[in-house]
């Protein structure tokens, strides 16, 4: 898990269809190199240029090592998108601390809670106080800060968090069996309520 925060999150964005592509190569045993070699003769990505593709095979590849679990990785290639978009979530929370405390410090207390509301004030106050607490985050620019709620909550979008970027509810999401088993092989019990699951000890 990496402990630094970084503002990584503006240039790598979500990557579903990029990491659903990139698992299969990791799964063959690829190296970074050779799958970007792979995806780039191929424009699997279908960027409009090919200066990120070796970038973002790169950001795949870390993800998929941060889930830990081979498993998952084989349900990110080839699980239906419902379940595969919340392993990829996963992923991002292993891979970027920032997702880390935004999906249990501000989402998962949501759930806890009961309180389905996620409000621009909301994702104000995570900053503001993660702004206090560190001094790397608090040197960010307004329009890094910004970008940054910008992508979490596209991610949450994609991931059936929300309806919507528009959306001021969280949506009371359902754990994938295989996502909780994975969680429960990394030892990540923090984690659950992030996914609206209250179920810490193994039944």
């Amino acid at each position: 898990m990496v402990e630094s925060y970084n503002g990584s999150l503006t240039r790598e964005q979500f990557l579903f269809y990029e990491i659903r592509i990139v698992s299969k190569f990791y799964l063959q045993g690829k190296t970074v190199k050779e799958a970007t070699e792979a995806i780039r003769e191929d424009n699997l990505f279908q960027y409009p240029t090919e200066r990120m593709i070796g970038k973002m095979t790169q950001v795949c590849y870390c993800r998929l090592d941060a889930l830990g679990v081979r498993a998952l990785v084989e349900k990110i290639a080839t699980a239906p998108l419902d379940v595969a978009k919340q392993i990829n979530l996963y992923a991002m929370m292993r891979y970027n601390r920032l997702v880390w405390d935004f999906m249990i410090k501000l989402v998962g207390e949501k759930f806890r809670t009961q309180d389905f509301s996620l409000s621009r004030r909301d994702l104000n106050t995570f900053f503001t106080r993660l702004q206090e607490q560190n001094d790397h985050v608090a040197a960010w620019s307004e329009g890094t800060v910004t970008k940054i709620k910008q992508v979490l909550m596209r991610s949450l979008v994609e991931a059936g968090f929300m309806e919507n970027v528009k959306s001021t509810t969280l949506d009371p999401v359902f754990l994938c069996e295989e996502l909780e088993a994975g969680i429960r092989a990394n030892g990540d019990l923090e984690a659950l309520p992030a996914f609206n699951c209250f179920r810490q000890e193994a039944e």
